[in-house]
């Protein structure tokens, strides 16, 4: 079968490799379609970063292997005790995890001791198939159309990251960054019943994806100061949940100054980098910073809110390319940043 395979540091190969079989308790399924996430495109560039360098502890995996988390597929043949049938159409957690350390017992499987990742610790689905365990999998609801489908796990993770801020009926949400995690973070505020969300976010096409999707505001952080704006518009309280979607130190920093007095100050990016944090306005306003990390049980909500159109997946696909083009789908998102929000691939 053809695969998009990372052997290193630039080094990303579509080429043809085995077919993987379902071994007990996992399925066996054909990949339809299958996002890139910036996790795939930081591997790229910088990797290893969560590839693991030496066998992985959950599956032994070590380079070369298949990128691909964010898929919905459909289920061709299942191992012994998959509770799966050939025809069925799942999407799937990208988490790995043991079942038996301390923070999986607890529910928080995120943080588990040998926390893997489909797509980075074992074989993932930019390819004609992927094998997965069957804990791993959720079926596809049948009014959800398969490329929203395949969204359902940045959903969950920003379902998950509206849960750690305890986002209430009637808050005023911030979102720095419009990417792709933001977008859904503030369409799954909304459906939680935020009063408004103001987007931060300096590239033109996301700030008008911001608007259509339902933000009262999409505010370029080059031609205003989004504090100043936000305090503004809520009589100085500014905002109660502020969430950090860019990764970034800047993006930090103006989470800060966006969230207001007893606010919430959510942390959803990849930080590559460290910096001084304003402890002093953490302590006087009580604020609160909360990290938020992929997602526990939150797969049943998300697949929800995307089947009942609560949060919208269609209008952040800016390109699709088939498998055998996944050089020019890289190209594309690296040359031109700006035009692209999620790209997938349909092996």
């Amino acid at each position: 079968m053809l695969a998009a395979r990372w052997h290193g540091r630039g080094d990303i190969r579509v080429e043809q490799i085995p077919e993987p079989a379902a071994g007990p308790g996992e399925a066996f399924i054909r990949v339809e379609w299958c996002g890139m996430c910036g996790t795939d495109l930081h591997e790229y560039r910088h990797g290893p970063i969560l590839i693991p360098s030496r066998p992985h502890p959950l599956t032994g995996k070590v380079p070369p292997v298949t990128l691909g988390h964010e898929f919905c597929g459909t289920v061709v043949a299942a191992g012994d005790g998959c509770p799966f049938g050939p025809g069925e159409r799942v999407t799937a957690s990208a988490c790995l995890v043991c079942r038996e350390c301390s923070w999986c017992q607890q529910g928080a499987t995120n943080l588990c001791a040998k926390l893997g990742s489909i797509g980075l610790c074992a074989d993932g689905a930019f390819a004609e198939f992927v094998a997965a365990p069957a804990y791993t999998l959720y079926r596809v609801p049948p009014e959800l159309d398969s490329e929203s489908a395949a969204l359902t796990e940045p959903t969950a993770v920003a379902v998950h990251a509206c849960r750690r801020g305890r986002v209430r009926p009637g808050d005023t949400v911030a979102v720095v960054g419009a990417g792709t995690i933001g977008l859904l973070v503030q369409q799954v505020a909304l459906a939680l019943g935020t009063s408004r969300v103001f987007a931060i976010e300096p590239v033109p096409l996301r700030r008008q994806l911001a608007r259509q999707l339902g933000a009262v505001a999409a505010l370029d952080p080059a031609a205003e100061p989004p504090d100043r704006t936000i305090a503004a518009a809520t009589e100085n309280r500014r905002a109660d949940v502020a969430f950090e979607c860019t990764g970034t130190v800047q993006g930090v920093e103006t989470a800060v100054r966006v969230s207001g007095k007893g606010s919430r100050v959510v942390l959803v990016g990849i930080y590559a980098e460290g910096s001084v944090a304003p402890w002093g306005r953490f302590q006087a306003h009580e604020k609160e910073i909360l990290g938020a990390s992929a997602y526990t049980e939150e797969f049943p909500e998300a697949l929800q809110l995307l089947a009942s159109g609560k949060v919208r997946a269609a209008p952040l696909i800016t390109a699709r390319f088939p498998l055998a083009e996944f050089a020019a789908a890289l190209q594309a998102v690296s040359e031109h940043p700006a035009a692209h929000v999620k790209i997938l691939i349909r092996p």
